[in-house]
C-alpha cells in the first residue's frame, strides 16, 4: 500500500498574501494561492501598477499605429 504524497500547505510566518491579507504560503509565495497570484498578474497585464505621471504623449509615441487605431 502506497500513501498518495499530499501537498502541504505551509503558511509563512509574519507574511501576507498582498492580495486579500490571508497568510502567504511556500508555493505561491508571495501569495496564499494561485488565485491571488493570478488576480496579481491581471492588474499588471491591465496596467493598474503604472506610475501616474504629468508627462504628455508626444507624436513620436505612436509610431507603427495607423491613424484609424488612434481614434478608437
Amino acid at each position: 500500500m502506497t500513501a498518495k504524497k499530499s501537498a502541504k500547505v505551509i503558511p509563512l510566518k509574519g507574511n501576507k498574501c498582498p492580495m486579500c491579507g490571508k497568510s502567504a504560503t511556500m508555493e505561491m509565495r508571495p501569495f496564499c494561492s494561485k488565485r491571488c497570484s493570478d488576480l496579481d498578474l491581471a492588474k499588471w497585464l491591465d496596467g493598474d501598477y503604472r506610475l501616474p505621471t504629468d508627462e504628455v504623449p508626444s507624436d513620436g509615441d505612436f509610431d507603427g499605429i495607423e491613424d484609424d487605431e488612434r481614434s478608437g
